[in-house]
């Protein structure tokens, strides 16, 4: 079949369809709100595109043509397949139903997420999210990839095409065994944990480097020789006396279940803490539902979260 590079109109494909249905010119005209005259002159036009002939007309009725029968569940198709596009495209511009690619690092997310996205479910039932975990840089260098629609990170970003939202501040806290000298104080001064055996995560983990930061700011030792793939191993780690670490207040605000096998405290006149913001591009289309979707999630974590971390200003 030779279409000469046209192909035929959505409307064309509709008022065969139509006629299909009443095997009549006239009914189908008067269904279309359409006259006969224009019905039947598409219809011969769809056909000269096609180089088919659709239907077989005579003075007893209409019929379809063998031609006609075999295209028809196709043309039904293509009708159903834009009205669900239409359908789509109007949800989407009411912000009714999107799903929308999240990004978030694996120290953050599992602790956080449980306590957000029920609440932001409620208050925005259509919003929906493919979340997927990766280290802060890769986040951002997704982001800007358009692999991620927005971002919840650690990273403070100056890029000019990034538009950041600043959330809340995430205290690290100083963890060590049950057993240890200094289990029992609510704060330890630096000078105390200088020279101890700080345990931490891979150095894929951007929260690796913020310890790192830590120990050498108080002259504690880092243990390369044992990183932990994970909060959960880091922790179990600590349990086992191979050292102290610290860890984020959202994982033992959500995870350390039984506190007497850690003894958790802070660094004495030292606030160690670092801030998690939502960032998406500033070309985005959705830009608008992202800075009204990080009002909301503020809400809900200083309603949530308000005893394991501090709110930005």
């Amino acid at each position: 079949m030779q279409l000469g590079g046209k192909a035929p109109s959505f409307n064309q494909i509709r008022y065969f369809v139509a006629v299909a249905k009443y095997l009549n010119f006239r009914q189908a005209a008067g269904a279309l709100g359409i006259s006969q005259p224009t019905l039947t002159s598409q219809i011969n036009a769809l056909e000269d595109t096609l180089n088919l002939t659709l239907l077989e007309r005579s003075r007893t009725g209409t019929l379809l043509s063998p031609q006609g029968k075999a295209l028809l569940a196709s043309a039904e198709e293509v009708l159903q397949s834009t009205q669900r596009f239409s359908e789509m495209a109007r949800d989407l511009s009411k912000g009714e139903v999107i799903t929308y690619r999240l990004g978030i690092p694996p120290t953050l997310g599992p602790y956080l997420l449980p306590f957000v996205l029920p609440d932001l479910h409620s208050l925005k039932p259509g919003l929906r999210f493919y979340v997927r975990e990766a280290s802060p840089d890769d986040l951002q260098h997704g982001l800007l990839r358009g692999e991620y629609d927005i971002i919840l990170s650690p990273l403070s970003s100056d890029n000019s095409q990034l538009i950041t939202s600043p959330l809340f501040k995430e205290p690290l806290k100083f963890v060590t065994p049950s057993d240890h000298f200094l289990s029992g104080k609510a704060f330890v001064h630096p000078e105390d944990i200088s020279g101890e055996k700080i345990l931490t995560l891979e150095d894929k983990h951007h929260f690796h480097h913020q310890v790192q930061k830590i120990c050498e700011d108080i002259g504690a030792d880092l243990q390369r020789d044992y990183e932990g793939t994970s909060l959960d191993t880091l922790r179990q780690m600590v349990v086992m006396g191979m050292g102290v670490a610290f860890l984020p207040g959202l994982y033992i605000h959500s995870e350390l279940h039984k506190p007497e096998a850690l003894h958790v405290c802070e660094i004495a006149d030292m606030p160690i803490e670092r801030q998690h913001s939502l960032a998406w591009r500033n070309t985005s289309p959705s830009r608008k539902t992202f800075r009204e979707m990080s009002i909301i999630i503020r809400r809900i974590i200083e309603e949530r979260l308000a005893d394991a971390v501090t709110m930005c200003d």
